[in-house]
């Protein structure tokens, strides 16, 4: 483990991580942490089989672990072109939020937390309550009304405290920000231990593709997580002389919720409209400025697919034998998007992230096939 203090990136401020934040005390802005070593080969614990096998490059120590990370990169194909796919969706609760989220809990173990807040379309609440239980953290999650059952009931198996909130996405992180002032707001997307959690991902593709790197990810994208985790752990890389350039990242969403993809290609942020892809319908990403800066500086898109290409996507995966959620299915759609214009040619080396398993979208799928 090395040592690390939040910083605010706009005023340079700096705190010790004894004191939980989740956003800066001096302009109520987003707060970050100190800049991470990275690591080298020999840094790697190969006898731990979860993404602590990172831990030198960690900044929280572990007091808990299900296993998360470490999970498999399969090689396949997608529409006659070579894929590795990265199986994020064989995490303990089922997504890739697993990540973040157990090393958001350690760190909030370490720093004396006892009861925690959260807004969360599913993948994020039911992974919290996951580790929450887990710590014998009390946990408290805001949903949409319109959660997936299935995320839901993750939420209430792990004695979660759920309150549906009518209305939008929004509506539901306004609730939440405004109970934030009673009890501690351990929000996935404001807090910076979810990225030190994402940025295994990173590490982790690195060093099963031999140490070296693909030329393409791609991922679904709400809040950016699995993109900002991504640029933070190549960065540490490059940083530490193990790798000369960063892949392109490919951020997806879908067109009824797609203020990055409107921001990327200069545009309107478009009004929102249902999508099958819930878990990444989020009308107003955190860190939306720092996931374009991400997806511009690597050379990647940020593209917005349409529910009739996430649906004719979802089949595919599914006839391939990858049981995910409709929201992994955009990202899918988006790599077919990314190859037929060209971003990703023959040749080329694509990852596929899998986000979340079809286990828990059930009904979704069903609608989807229907």
């Amino acid at each position: 483990m090395t040592t690390a203090t939040y910083i605010n990136p706009r005023t340079g401020a700096i705190w010790p991580l004894s004191t939980p934040l989740w956003r800066a005390p001096d302009d109520q802005g987003v707060v970050e942490l100190t800049d991470g070593p990275g690591l080298s080969p020999a840094d790697i614990d190969q006898n731990e089989g979860s993404l602590w096998r990172y831990a030198a490059a960690i900044r929280t120590p572990k007091h808990l672990s299900l296993g998360e990370g470490w999970t498999p990169l399969v090689a396949g194909e997608w529409q006659g072109q070579p894929v590795l796919f990265k199986c994020e969706h064989l995490q303990p609760s089922g997504s890739y939020k697993d990540r973040g989220i157990a090393m958001l809990v350690n760190a909030m173990i370490e720093a004396g937390v006892t009861e925690i807040l959260e807004d969360s379309s599913g993948n994020a609440g039911a992974s919290m309550a996951t580790y929450c239980r887990a710590a014998g953290i009390d946990c408290a999650i805001y949903v949409p009304a319109s959660a997936p059952a299935g995320k839901l009931m993750q939420m209430q198996a792990f004695g979660a405290n759920v309150t549906r909130i009518p209305g939008t996405r929004q509506d539901t992180t306004d609730a939440a920000l405004a109970a934030s002032a009673s009890r501690f707001y351990a929000s996935h997307a404001w807090q910076p231990f979810f990225v030190e959690g994402t940025k295994t991902l990173a590490f982790e593709i690195w060093e099963q593709m031999g140490f070296a790197l693909p030329d393409h990810i791609v991922m679904p994208a709400g809040q950016g997580g699995n993109v900002l985790g991504l640029t933070t752990g190549f960065a540490e890389l490059l940083a530490a002389g193990q790798i000369t350039q960063m892949p392109k990242l490919h951020a997806i969403q879908a067109e009824g919720c797609s203020p990055l993809a409107a921001l990327f290609e200069g545009r309107d942020v478009p009004p929102v409209n249902p999508t099958i892809a819930d878990g990444i319908a989020t009308p107003q990403p955190v860190r939306a400025a720092t996931i374009l800066e991400a997806v511009h500086g690597s050379g990647g898109q940020a593209l917005a697919v349409s529910e009739a290409e996430i649906r004719a996507a979802l089949r595919d995966l599914l006839a391939a034998g990858w049981y995910v959620e409709p929201t992994t299915a955009a990202a899918a759609a988006g790599l077919s998007r990314l190859l037929a214009a060209g971003h990703v040619k023959a040749g080329e080396t694509a990852v596929l992230v899998l986000t979340g398993h079809g286990l828990k979208a059930g009904q979704a799928i069903a609608d989807a096939l229907g």
